[in-house]
């Protein structure tokens, strides 16, 4: 079928079989000028989109977000024209309509909106959900097929400490899994001590944040310091700001959530949510949410051009 709808919490898998299926699909040599992606489009311009007819150099495709159909009002005429749209779509013109939550959410549409019901009738449907940090197995899965990418063996004991060190989000995997590739060479092959030498840990990034916390400003600076070994600093801020945004989460719900439910939120496992609440009893929220908007805001200096260093415009930001 030439519709398909990806939907689910794991943008990562998603992306990853939409590139494939351009690399599938799509003339090598005309790939960009075949490749569109549109982000919630209006009404008018998502039929538009469905009636377009491919240019001379091959098939087409065309990455459509479609989440704002599910929170607008669509009368009858509209629907109709939508259904009869997608079933005259050309041969040639492959459309992947997408609707992706936040990740661990595991929401999906909402099959009681008549959008839906003429999508499933028209469209391939797949869901893409993340892989809940407790599924440790599913995990190691994904880890190896990544590994088989790069042409390297993953050992056990060195996927499950990647799982421990890096959590479920499969993007970070991935990253960490192409840095490992290149220490393993020649032997490809990758052992847990490789793990340990070159991935930033979550118990890293806490012990980072944790001397923030208590005012140990320049333990806390040659912490980073050390961590810019292994990771360029703005990816490091990346994973900072990812942390921290989970430890909000933590605090937030502490009191109205057990530890069990706060796991699944964050994608820890629930011995971690527990002991890292008992290390932020004395942390406020007001010291988090100040530490985080500090970061947002050297993120943005430094992606807009504001910051002469990057490595000391997040240094500012700890004070």
């Amino acid at each position: 079928m030439s519709v398909q709808f990806f939907y689910g919490d794991e943008e990562f898998l998603m992306e990853t079989e939409i590139n494939r299926l351009r690399d599938k699909l799509l003339n090598k040599e005309f790939a960009s000028m075949n490749f569109k992606r549109v982000n919630c489009p209006n009404f008018v311009d998502f039929t538009d989109l469905l009636r377009t007819q491919p240019m001379m150099f091959g098939s087409q495709l065309i990455v459509i977000n479609i989440e704002n159909l599910f929170s607008v009002t669509l009368d009858d005429k509209q629907l109709d024209e939508i259904k009869n749209a997608l079933a005259s779509v050309s041969e040639s013109l492959y459309i992947i309509l997408t609707y992706k939550f936040e990740r661990n959410s595991k929401k999906k549409p909402d099959s009681r909106k008549k959008i839906y019901k003429i999508l499933s009738n028209a469209a391939d449907l797949k869901e893409f959900a993340s892989i809940p940090a407790y599924k440790t197995d599913e995990l190691i899965r994904f880890i190896n097929q990544e590994g088989k990418k790069h042409s390297i063996t993953i050992e056990r004991a060195a996927a499950v400490k990647l799982i421990e060190q890096v959590g479920n989000n499969l993007r970070e995997v991935s990253k960490e899994i192409e840095k490992l590739a290149l220490m393993a060479y020649p032997k490809n092959k990758v052992t847990e001590q490789m793990v340990k030498v070159i991935c930033i840990t979550n118990e890293d990034v806490f012990a980072l944040t944790d001397k923030l916390f208590n005012g140990k400003k320049a333990s806390a600076l040659k912490e980073f310091r050390k961590l810019c070994d292994k990771q360029h600093p703005l990816g490091l801020l990346a994973v900072l700001q990812t942390n921290l945004r989970k430890v909000i989460i933590m605090k937030l719900n502490e009191k109205r959530l057990s530890t069990f439910e706060i796991s699944k939120l964050v994608g820890y496992n629930e011995y971690f949510v527990q002991h890292r609440l008992e290390d932020l009893k004395k942390v406020s929220i007001k010291d988090l949410v100040r530490l985080k908007r500090n970061f947002a805001n050297a993120e943005l200096n430094i992606k807009t051009g504001n910051a002469v260093d990057v490595q000391s415009e997040i240094e500012l930001a700890f004070y």
